[in-house]
């Protein structure tokens, strides 16, 4: 899984509006996981395993 902290030097800024209601859900499912990721980085996570689960990646995680 992708180390918290900076990104690789090869990448460009995303920025998103949120509503406070996801922000929430972000903030709560950061909370659970045991190095509490920053919210960029949890949402680099989620974005990575939905695009696995979209090629068919899946099974080798």
């Amino acid at each position: 899984m992708a180390r918290m902290g900076r990104p690789k030097l090869d990448t460009e800024p995303v920025t998103i509006r949120m509503d406070r209601q996801m922000l929430k859900a972000i903030d709560d499912y950061r909370r659970e996981q045991e190095d509490l990721p920053s919210r960029p980085e949890v949402v680099r996570r989620v974005m990575t395993e939905w695009l696995a689960v979209q090629r068919g990646d899946e099974a080798k995680e």
